[in-house]
C-alpha cells in the first residue's frame, strides 16, 4: 500500500465539456399549477432547475470552485477492506501545530461530502482556552474522489472498517468522532466494533426510539412521567413531516438504487434535482447560494466512482446481516463509547432527550434554536462549541485522548 500523498482535484478538461453538452440538451417538464409557497410540496420546482441550469452553462466556473477546494489540505492514501481488496481514501488533514491536538475523524452523510468540514477548519485550531484539533474528513468510499467498490456487500461495518484503518494508518491510534447522516450510523459502528480506538464521539443528527423500562428503567420512568418540552413537541411534528412527505427517497434508494443511479450517472439535471431537493427540504432556510448549490452536486457528478455508487450505502446497510452481534436496530440502543449530541429543530429525526439517553453515555447535550441537517456547513459555530464544551479542561471527555492535556 501507498504512503499518504498530496491531492489535488483536477476534473479533466474532457469531463467538463461532456457536461456542457449534457445541460445543453436538458428537457424539462412542466410545473403541476400551484401557489408559490406551495412549490416545493411537488420537489424540486421545474423553474429553480431552469435558473440552476443557466447558470451551471453559462455562469458557474467550476475552476474556480476546484481553486477553492484545493486550498485546503488533501491527500490521497490506500487501506485495505477485508474481502474488498484495497481501496483508494482521499481525505482532507488539517494537522494542528500542537502536537497534543485531539485526532478527530469528521464523517459525512448523503448528498453532503467532505466539503462540509471546510467551515470547521479555521475555528478548531485551538488556543489558550480552548482545545485544538488534527481534523481528518474523508471522501466516503463510493463518495468523492474515494474509491468505488462494486462488489456487493460493502455495508457499514466495512465504511467504519476503512476510516479506523485510516485513522490508524495516520497515526491517530485513538481519536474522536463527528458525524451526521450516515455519520451517524459509521459513527455508531465505529464505536461498537472499535472502542479501544474510538474514545469519544459527537453527533448531530439523532436517530433513536423511546427507553424501555427493561433496559433503561430510569428514563422509561421520566418519558413517562415528563410531559415533552416546546422543541422536543416540535421536534416530533418535524420527524413525523419527513416519515411520511420526505422518506421517499431513502425507499428508493435502500430497495432499487440501480434505478435512480442510472438516471443520476446520465443526467446532471437529474441529479441536481435529486440533491437540490434535500438541501432545501433539510435545512432551516439556510441562504443558498447558486454557486454553493452547484459546487455540491458537481463534486458528485465529477466523483470518481460516479454518482450512481453514492446511493449504493442506503441498500447495504438495510440489507446487511448482523455484523458482530450488532445489525443496524442494534445500533439505536447503547454503545459504550461517550456520547455528544446537538438537537437542531430542522433536521430531519429530532427526538426528545429521554429517546437521546437510550444512545450510550451521553456526556453532552445541547439544544439549538437554528440549525437543520447539514450542520457543519449552516451552524458550524453550533459544532464548534459543543466540541470545545466536551474536550475543554475540566469538560466530561477531557483528556479525551492520553497525552492530549498541553493545549
Amino acid at each position: 500500500m501507498t504512503d499518504p500523498q498530496p491531492y489535488t482535484i483536477s476534473v479533466a478538461d474532457d469531463a467538463l465539456k461532456d457536461l456542457q453538452q449534457r445541460l445543453a440538451l436538458a428537457r424539462l417538464p412542466t410545473q403541476l399549477e400551484s401557489d408559490e409557497q406551495d412549490l416545493w410540496d411537488f420537489g424540486t420546482p421545474v423553474k429553480e432547475i431552469q435558473r440552476l441550469v443557466e447558470h451551471w452553462k453559462n455562469g458557474f466556473d467550476w475552476r474556480k470552485a476546484e481553486a477553492k477546494l484545493n486550498e485546503v489540505p488533501q491527500y490521497q492514501t490506500q487501506v485495505d477492506v477485508d474481502g474488498f481488496g484495497t481501496l483508494d481514501i482521499h481525505y482532507v488533514h488539517q494537522i494542528n501545530t500542537n502536537k497534543a491536538a485531539i485526532p478527530l475523524l469528521f464523517i459525512h452523510g448523503w448528498p453532503g461530502s467532505f466539503i462540509e468540514v471546510l467551515k470547521l477548519l479555521p475555528l478548531l485550531k485551538g488556543d489558550e482556552s480552548n482545545p485544538g484539533f488534527h481534523i481528518v474528513a474523508p471522501s466516503l468510499p463510493n463518495f468523492g474522489f474515494s474509491s468505488g467498490v462494486t462488489r456487493r456487500g460493502f455495508g457499514l461495518a466495512q465504511y467504519a472498517e476503512a476510516l479506523n484503518k485510516l485513522m490508524i494508518k495516520l497515526g491517530y491510534d485513538k481519536y474522536v468522532t463527528q458525524g451526521g447522516d450516515w455519520g451517524f450510523w459509521i459513527t455508531r459502528f465505529i464505536g461498537h466494533l472499535y472502542p479501544e480506538h474510538c474514545q469519544a464521539s459527537h453527533i448531530n443528527s439523532v436517530l433513536a426510539r423511546p427507553p424501555k423500562f427493561a433496559i433503561n428503567p430510569l428514563l422509561a420512568i421520566q418519558h413517562t412521567l415528563a410531559p415533552y418540552n416546546e422543541r422536543e413537541k416540535k421536534g416530533l411534528e418535524r420527524s413525523k413531516w419527513f416519515d411520511t412527505e420526505g422518506f421517499g427517497y431513502n425507499k428508493l434508494q435502500s430497495t432499487k438504487p440501480q434505478t435512480i443511479g442510472i438516471a443520476l450517472h446520465d443526467s446532471p439535471v437529474a441529479l441536481l434535482s435529486w440533491i437540490y431537493e434535500k438541501l432545501h427540504d433539510w435545512t432551516d432556510s439556510y441562504p443558498w447560494t447558486d454557486d454553493e448549490i452547484l459546487t455540491w452536486v458537481s463534486i458528485y457528478w465529477f466523483s470518481t466512482a460516479g454518482p450512481a455508487a453514492s446511493v449504493r450505502i442506503y441498500y447495504e446497510s438495510i440489507h446487511a446481516g448482523p455484523t458482530k452481534g450488532k445489525s443496524l436496530e442494534d445500533l439505536l440502543g447503547h454503545i459504550p463509547v461517550k456520547l455528544g449530541i446537538a438537537h437542531l429543530p430542522r433536521e430531519i429525526s429530532v427526538v426528545p432527550s429521554t429517546w437521546a439517553g437510550v444512545l450510550g453515555p451521553l456526556v453532552w447535550e445541547s439544544e439549538h434554536a437554528n440549525g437543520g441537517h447539514f450542520a457543519a456547513w449552516e451552524v458550524p459555530q453550533v459544532i464548534v462549541d459543543d466540541l470545545r464544551g466536551m474536550f475543554k479542561k475540566g469538560g466530561p471527555c477531557y483528556p479525551a485522548v492520553a497525552g492530549n492535556e498541553g493545549y
